[in-house]
């Protein structure tokens, strides 16, 4: 399957290899452009993130930045950005994603600076958790929930991203839900 609208996943300095690995698997299933900010708390030869891409490390797209500012420069004007953290207001539904755009996850430790909570406030959005349960989900989880809302969004306004399952599964014959 090809897929006509490409998402790109930011990765704000990344600590565990074995995360963006996984993301980056992600990433290579989707089209995805896998883009690596700031410091990293590993280094990409790393055997853990090779380990976790498996063995499709060397089919993902990486862009490295060295600053949040380098990354700014290279996504162009008004790029189209979604922040996610745990501090968010807003629940990652009431997001309207735009082909192309930036979906942006903070440090596995200490999520993304405050400088950029202030900045995108109204771009900042989180996935809901029950109360008092967890402190986070996994960032790898985190990137694939996100995402594939994101393509799912792309396929409902017509850009033919993915294929509409059969009628009785949308009709909840077999206990599907609706999809819109």
């Amino acid at each position: 399957m090809v897929y006509n609208t490409r998402m790109n996943i930011v990765l704000y300095e990344p600590d565990i290899p074995g995360n963006t690995g996984n993301v980056g698997r992600t990433c290579v299933a989707t089209g995805s452009t896998l883009h690596l900010v700031g410091k990293l708390g590993f280094s990409l030869d790393d055997t853990h993130v090779k380990r976790s891409g498996l063995d499709y490390w060397d089919k993902v797209k990486v862009v490295k930045h060295k600053t949040w500012e380098a990354f700014l420069d290279q996504a162009g004007e008004d790029p189209s950005l979604y922040f996610f953290s745990k501090r968010a207001k807003k629940d990652f539904w009431q997001a309207s994603f735009a082909p192309d755009s930036y979906l942006i996850f903070g440090c596995e430790t200490a999520g993304l600076p405050g400088s950029i909570h202030e900045r995108y406030e109204d771009q900042l959005y989180r996935i809901p958790m029950e109360p008092d349960s967890v402190r986070s989900l996994n960032l790898s989880t985190s990137v694939g929930i996100v995402l594939y809302e994101a393509l799912r969004q792309m396929r409902t306004v017509g850009a033919g991203h993915c294929p509409r399952p059969p009628s009785n599964e949308i009709s909840g014959r077999h206990g599907g839900l609706p999809l819109r």
